[in-house]
C-alpha cells in the first residue's frame, strides 16, 4: 500500500513529524483501517524519498502512540483505536494545523480580524463544494 502522505523539505517541521502527523490523520480520520498492513520503513523511505532513520522514528512514535503495532515477520499494521483517543487526536491534528496557518498569517500582518474574515471566507468556500 502506497501512502497519501507528502514531506517537505523546507517545513521548519522535522521530516519524520511530518510523516508521523499524516500518518496519524489517516488513521483517526478512517481512511486506514484497523488491520490494513502498512508499508515496510524501507519502502516508505524508499517513496518519501528520505532517509530509513527517519522513517523508522516515525513508525516508533506512532506505535509508542498504540496507532500501528509490528509483528515480527509479518509486518506493521494499523492498531485498533479507541474512540477517545481518535476525537482526542483529531481535535489535536486540526488545533496544530490551525496554529501553524495563524502563526504565518501574523507573520504576513494580518490582524485577528483580517484573519477570521479569510477563515470565514474558506468555511463558505468549502460550503458550496
Amino acid at each position: 500500500m502506497k501512502l497519501p502522505i507528502r514531506v517537505s523539505e523546507e517545513s521548519r517541521e522535522p521530516i519524520y513529524h511530518q510523516i508521523e502527523t499524516q500518518i496519524k490523520a489517516l488513521i483517526v480520520g478512517g481512511q486506514i483501517p484497523p488491520g490494513t498492513p502498512l508499508p515496510s520503513i524501507r519502502i516508505l523511505a524508499s517513496d518519501l524519498a528520505c532517509s530509513v532513520i527517519t522513517t523508522r522514528k516515525a513508525y516508533q512514535n506512532l506505535e509508542n502512540g498504540g496507532f500501528i503495532k509490528t509483528v515480527q515477520g509479518k509486518g506493521t499494521f494499523v492498531n485498533e483505536i479507541e474512540s477517545e483517543t481518535i476525537d482526542r487526536t483529531k481535535k489535536k491534528v486540526l488545533h496544530d494545523g490551525f496554529q501553524k496557518v495563524l502563526v504565518q498569517g501574523k507573520q504576513l500582518g494580518f490582524s485577528e480580524e483580517e484573519l477570521r474574515s479569510i477563515f470565514n471566507d474558506v468555511l463558505l468556500e468549502l460550503q458550496d463544494d
